[in-house]
């Protein structure tokens, strides 16, 4: 029997636009979400939203058509603590995938060990309004607990100003950090941007934090242009080039307003990465350091 849900996010645009670029072999889409089928792996009843179904198979039709033979998958507030829809796409991916989890008070050593040797490299940590209470410095202190002795980073997805507020906590982390989105702040021209030179601070002075230069369309002032967004991500690439990675951030869950093409977003590559050297170093060397895939996939 099929369970309708009433879905309360926009999906993703279901014809992607012919990318202007050819990725090299092993591009790696660094940020991405898979979403059900929720009659298998059915979404959190406390979630704070529901998204149409877009699952494994959606995401291997997209990354044919755009070129991608890597991805990292992140687990979605929306299933909650649930990581059975990640992790039976990390076993189907067969070495192509690697995962980001949300730890959380439930989530125990056995876990964290068995999510290592499925491909888990990450936890993520939200400090977003629409998704909840961001964490406390001793609900950090014990996800540093639980996945440092296995390499893992801490993603950090952060949205507005909150950046300010997290940078002073960098330093303290033992971990690989990876800052979602560009930052996700305000990037309106004539604005003071104290977040712009905190995350380039932040990308210069410590060696092991990296940047996502995804959600583009998120931050951009005047979607569908997203020229100012795109000039952001190419200041940070320029800045540290060994420490940045690009992803789509498909199915681009709680967009509501402008719906980015994902083609579109993989043509940006030209004005983010240039030229071939850059683009094999953003979309497959940088990406295999930072989330530990093998020589080959």
């Amino acid at each position: 029997m099929t369970h309708t849900l009433e879905v309360t996010t926009p999906g993703p645009d279901r014809h992607p636009h012919p990318p202007r670029v050819v990725l090299p072999p092993n591009a790696c889409d660094a940020h991405v979400h898979i979403f059900g089928p929720h009659e298998r792996f059915p979404y959190a009843p406390d979630r704070s939203f529901t998204p149409e179904d877009v699952p494994l198979e959606d995401l291997e039709a997209l990354h044919r058509f755009l070129g991608f033979e890597r991805a990292v998958l992140v687990q979605s507030a929306c299933h909650g603590s649930d990581h059975r829809a990640v992790l039976d796409a990390l076993e189907r991916g067969e070495g192509r995938y690697r995962g980001v989890a949300l730890v959380g008070p439930e989530t125990s050593a056995a876990d964290v060990e068995r999510w290592h040797d499925a491909g888990m490299r990450g936890a993520r940590v939200h400090f977003a309004p629409h998704l909840g209470t961001p964490p406390t410095q001793a609900e950090i202190a014990r996800i540093v607990d639980l996945i440092g002795p296995y390499g893992w980073h801490l993603a950090i997805h952060v949205m507005g100003s909150s950046i300010l507020d997290v940078a002073d906590r960098v330093a303290d982390i033992p971990l690989r950090i990876v800052i979602d989105h560009l930052g996700r702040f305000d990037i309106s021209a004539g604005r003071p941007q104290p977040e712009r030179d905190v995350l380039t601070a932040l990308l210069t002075e410590h060696d092991d934090l990296w940047v996502k230069l995804s959600g583009a369309d998120r931050i951009a002032t005047r979607p569908p242009r997203l020229d100012d967004a795109v000039a952001l991500a190419r200041e940070l690439f320029t800045t540290r080039p060994d420490r940045c990675v690009w992803g789509t951030d498909f199915p681009h869950p709680n967009t509501h307003g402008f719906m980015p093409n994902d083609g579109d977003l993989v043509t940006t590559l030209l004005d983010v990465a240039p030229t071939p050297e850059e683009r094999e170093l953003l979309l497959v060397r940088n990406p295999a350091v930072c989330f530990d895939f093998g020589p080959s996939a």
